[in-house]
């Protein structure tokens, strides 16, 4: 079981998921400062409300206690709040760090294309097709066959048009 461990401890996928995980974390330490130094003070200038964290509702007042200036006031009494601004500040934080995922996923995706040369350059022709739909069940097959390997149809040398 050890050895078992072992293995899949210095498997590749293993290293490349810790690798992942630690620039994960010092990437939120920097979205966590985008949204909180940065978007949620312009938010609030919008909203009017300098400080999102103490944007709730109380929920039961026990004592008719008048509301505290302050959610850590509201806490400090007991009383059951509803904190729907941490929840506005949890929900951008979330917007922020999907939208900078989703940049750099396609950034990558476009470096991966252009190195493979699946990016065609201004000016260059466009490759010339390798595959072909079969007219009768609509697999790709090579662009010489005569006989589908999936269907197993004859496939005529010149496109067959589709029945509507």
């Amino acid at each position: 079981m050890i050895k078992e461990f072992k293995k899949f401890i210095t498997r590749g996928n293993m290293i490349d998921l810790a690798v992942g995980m630690i620039i994960g974390a010092a990437f939120n330490s920097i979205v966590t400062s985008l949204v909180n130094d940065i978007f949620m003070p312009v938010v609030s200038l919008i909203v009017g409300d300098t400080d999102f964290s103490n944007m709730y509702v109380i929920l039961s007042n026990p004592g008719n206690v008048p509301k505290p200036a302050t959610l850590a006031e509201a806490k400090e009494l007991g009383l059951a709040t509803l904190n729907y601004g941490n929840f506005i500040t949890a929900l951008i934080h979330f917007l922020i760090m999907a939208i900078v995922v989703f940049l750099i996923v396609k950034a990558m995706n476009k470096m991966t294309d252009i190195s493979k040369g699946l990016v065609k350059k201004k000016g260059e022709p466009a490759p010339e097709p390798t595959t072909k739909k079969c007219p009768y069940c609509l697999s790709e097959i090579p662009i010489k066959a005569t006989k589908c390997p999936h269907c197993t149809s004859d496939v005529p040398e010149e496109p067959v048009e589709e029945k509507k």
